[in-house]
């Protein structure tokens, strides 16, 4: 009998350490790991799992502590929400509860807004935090709610700041491209400014006599799914991680700031998760009194490592990134606003690009996705300006600054963060699938590399639980004739251009009168884009300059773009100029087509055929990308139509001026086209 209940004991253990080697490691750590402890006082929450523990201020919501392995991860402001606009001056009030608590997982809320007697608060906002077993990851999330009676609500920016020990962290990753040992505090402190803030010519440490810009850092964040820092002594490394971006503005294409060294005394390391940007074009969130209006922002992934090196700590983030990214929807995250994936749709269908003027046309890296329609936002009338750190603090961002700054109407898809976005890739052959799409009213956009502008589709409804299928969808393009020649690949950037490999690196525009002393001078047929056309149009800087106010998230970004740059006299126009050949005299019309690809406040380009004035583009859209050392932002285009007659037979010029009275007025081209509409 013993020998029997023995046998059976052995195979049980067997079967175990079966299971145990055949599950997935995260699973069998988390079947094996300490459950999940929630403690609190009258001030702070303290979430542990045996591997990060974390600490929360119940009144802001903000996150004072994170530990992992031992260190202290987190200094100063440790991690924080944060919003830049106007505000009307109204209080919020705040409380605190714990949303879960069980052994495989804990959860716990701080609201701030309408709440503990306060009643006239612009905006109510619960931050949630969420700690697993086994696991080493701390989720954050944000429900924003606006409603009946309550006053208008705006801002300029909105982001989840994490400011990191510098004792532990000294290493930045962003992409394959920019990962470096950072300059230290005591470097940043003592380095000189250059012409903003934010940009120090350091003296001291490894980066000597380089340039740090916090704006070198940027990246598109659809194409980023992970970055942070790691330390190269401590072989520990924090990663943000967005498993999807539904809830950040501005669609794919959209670039605003990842981590970088604070401009502020000290020059801490800092990571941020930017869900609502004014860089690079920014977004539009206006809320008008009394509307009904609710986001989640998240949950959003902060993932702690420990690897050997930089490198392999970053590809393990990114496969972290691929996890979360594959769980999205999270099945444990409830919440009334935040549908599961049975209660998500889906939507399909196949693009196929149809050029009546270039049947051989072919497109590439093509985006597919559901925005909300295009909508006029509310005006929100000014009551005070304030800059504020938590989104429940009442803000202000003024609409009518849209159309000074040279937007459009209408906030579209590349602007928009009120509502959310769900965008897919699809395959050579042009077929997609976008999922986990909440239910409701969409137009469908689509654009892809080699072609000029987008596919557009209304009233595309997405039901819970149903596939949306819209078949075959036949892309014809806006034309105005036949191509004469282009320069540049429409794809929304100026990476094929002089400098567009290398554009995340401070003051390029002051390298431009060296590199074109007569200023551009294309010669269509001869010339080669990549290195006779340069990557921005800047004014030529001849002189010292002032410098801006400062973009610092923390100082006051809504200022920073209707105010104007501080220059010197030293600052001229410059006029490009594209020679092509005629070999007859045409008829009828002719485009001049010009896609940018950035532009700042004020910027115009007037147009010469052959001496022959055909207009101007009009005021350029604000989207400060050049002093930004960007390649891109929000895409525009500007169309110059005008009698070919203006063409003659053997050479053609070309001259596009742009005028500047600052030096950050500088546009970038994201493809030049010239089309001819003959009459029979």
């Amino acid at each position: 009998m013993f020998d029997s209940f023995a046998k059976q004991l052995l195979v049980l253990v067997a079967c175990l350490a079966g299971l145990w080697f055949a599950a997935p490691k995260a699973v069998a750590r988390t079947w094996f790991a300490p459950s999940v402890k929630c403690s609190e006082t009258a001030d702070f929450f303290t979430l542990d799992n045996g591997i990060l523990r974390a600490e929360i201020e119940k009144r802001n919501g903000n996150m004072t502590s994170l530990v992992y392995q031992g260190h202290e991860l987190l200094t100063q402001n440790g991690g924080y929400w944060s919003s830049v606009g106007r505000g009307n001056g109204r209080s919020a009030g705040h409380t605190a509860s714990v949303r879960l608590n069980t052994p495989g997982r804990v959860e716990v809320s701080c609201q701030s807004g309408n709440v503990g007697g306060t009643t006239n608060a612009a905006l109510d906002a619960d931050y949630i935090y969420s700690l697993g077993r086994g696991e080493s990851v701390i989720y954050v999330a944000a429900v924003l709610h606006h409603g009946p009676g309550m006053p208008g609500y705006g801002t300029g920016e909105s982001r989840y700041c994490l400011k990191l020990n510098p004792d532990v962290f000294n290493f930045l990753s962003v992409d394959a491209d920019r990962q470096r040992l950072m300059p230290s505090g005591y470097d940043w402190d003592h380095g000189v400014q250059l012409n903003m803030k934010e940009a120090r010519r350091l003296t001291t440490g490894i980066h000597r006599g380089e340039v740090e810009h916090k704006y070198d850092y940027s990246a598109v964040l659809a194409e980023t799914p992970a970055y942070g820092w790691f330390g190269t002594q401590s072989h520990l490394g924090l990663w943000l991680i967005n498993p999807s971006q539904e809830y950040i503005g501005g669609g794919p294409t959209k670039v605003e700031l990842t981590g970088h060294l604070d401009v502020n005394p000290g020059g801490t390391p800092t990571l941020l998760n930017m869900w609502q940007g004014s860089h690079y074009g920014g977004t539009s969130l206006a809320i008008a009194p009394n509307e009904n209006w609710t986001k989640v922002i998240g949950p959003f992934a902060i993932y702690c490592n420990t690897r050997p090196t930089s490198v392999a700590a970053w590809k393990n983030a990114l496969a972290q990134a691929r996890t979360e990214t594959k769980h999205w929807p999270y099945a444990w995250f409830k919440d009334p606003n935040y549908p599961t994936a049975a209660e998500r749709g889906t939507v399909t269908g196949k693009i196929i690009l149809r050029d009546a003027f270039d049947p051989q046309a072919r497109m590439s890296n093509v985006w597919v996705g559901v925005a909300a329609p295009d909508y006029r936002p509310p005006v929100l009338r000014p009551s005070g300006r304030r800059r504020f750190r938590h989104t429940n603090a009442p803000s202000m961002n003024f609409t009518n600054w849209a159309s000074r700054a040279g937007f459009p109407p209408l906030v579209d898809w590349q602007r928009d963060t009120k509502f959310y976005q769900f965008w897919a890739r699809a395959d050579a052959h042009g077929n997609f699938t976008i999922r986990n799409v909440r239910p409701g009213d969409y137009t469908l956009h689509a654009f892809g590399d080699g072609v000029m502008g987008e596919f557009a589709l209304t009233n595309v409804t997405v039901t819970a639980g149903k596939k949306t299928s819209l078949g075959r969808l036949y892309w014809q393009p806006l034309r105005f004739g036949r191509t004469v020649w282009q320069i540049g690949i429409p794809d929304r950037t100026a990476r094929e251009f002089r400098h567009g490999d290398h554009f995340w690196q401070w003051g390029l525009y002051y390298q431009y009168p060296k590199d074109f002393p007569h200023d551009v001078d294309f010669i269509v047929g001869k010339s080669n884009w990549r290195r006779d056309w340069n990557y921005a149009q800047p004014p030529r800087i001849s002189g010292p300059t002032g410098p801006v106010i400062s973009e610092d998230e923390d100082a006051g970004a809504d200022n920073a773009e209707s105010a104007p740059a501080h220059h010197s006299r030293e600052i001229e126009d410059t006029t490009w100029k594209i020679e092509f050949q005629m070999t007859n005299a045409p008829s009828g019309k002719a485009t001049l087509r010009l896609a940018f690809a950035g532009a700042r406040e004020g910027c115009v380009v007037g147009v010469k055929i052959n001496g022959h004035d055909i207009g101007n583009t009009g005021r350029l859209p604000a989207t400060g990308v050049m002093h930004r050392d960007g390649i891109r932002g929000y895409w525009f285009e500007r169309d110059l139509t005008f009698d070919a007659a203006l063409l003659h037979p053997g050479n053609n010029i070309f001259k596009l001026t742009s005028y500047a009275n600052n030096w950050t007025q500088g546009v970038l081209y994201d493809c030049v086209r010239l089309e001819l509409n003959e009459h029979p």
